[in-house]
């Protein structure tokens, strides 16, 4: 099972999950606290969840379960999915486990600090080709060990 923090997710990250489930078979949950149009696959689900902050996370690690797969690019969630046994990867590629999502989070806490301090950081980069194929490789990587 496959679940996505489907709120921020580019849109080419997500024909590419939907390509899996039809293809590789693999479950596919999307949970959003937006407007989410289901797509026409077989293997896949939307879940809405009323509006504000974290709800969605909280769905998916309420009801992930050791082994499955989060796909977010969410930190904070990345850590509580690994808690619990999952994997993650972020739509760019980036696979995060209980060895790297530490430093991940460290990295996230002192760009917040820099924030608020008033300095400017550069946001997310460009979802690119590169991207999407880092995201595709990690994503059949996870499907041919676990799916």
């Amino acid at each position: 099972m496959i679940w996505v923090d489907a709120d921020a997710l580019p849109r080419a990250a997500r024909a590419i999950l939907v390509r899996a489930a039809m293809n590789r078979g693999v479950e596919v949950t999307f949970v959003a606290n937006g407007w989410f149009q289901k797509p026409d696959a077989v293997r896949v689900d939307v879940v809405l969840v009323a509006p504000g902050a974290d709800i969605a996370d909280d769905h998916i690690v309420e009801h992930i379960e050791a082994g499955e797969l989060c796909i977010t690019s969410d930190i904070p969630l990345a850590a509580r999915a690994v808690e619990k046994g999952a994997h993650v990867v972020t739509p760019y590629g980036r696979e995060l486990d209980e060895r790297t999502v530490g430093e991940a989070l460290s990295v996230r806490d002192f760009h917040t600090e820099l924030r608020e301090m008033g300095v400017q950081t550069s946001g997310p980069k460009p979802y690119d080709e590169g991207a999407k194929e880092q995201f595709a490789n990690a994503l059949d990587r996870w499907i041919t060990k676990y799916g």
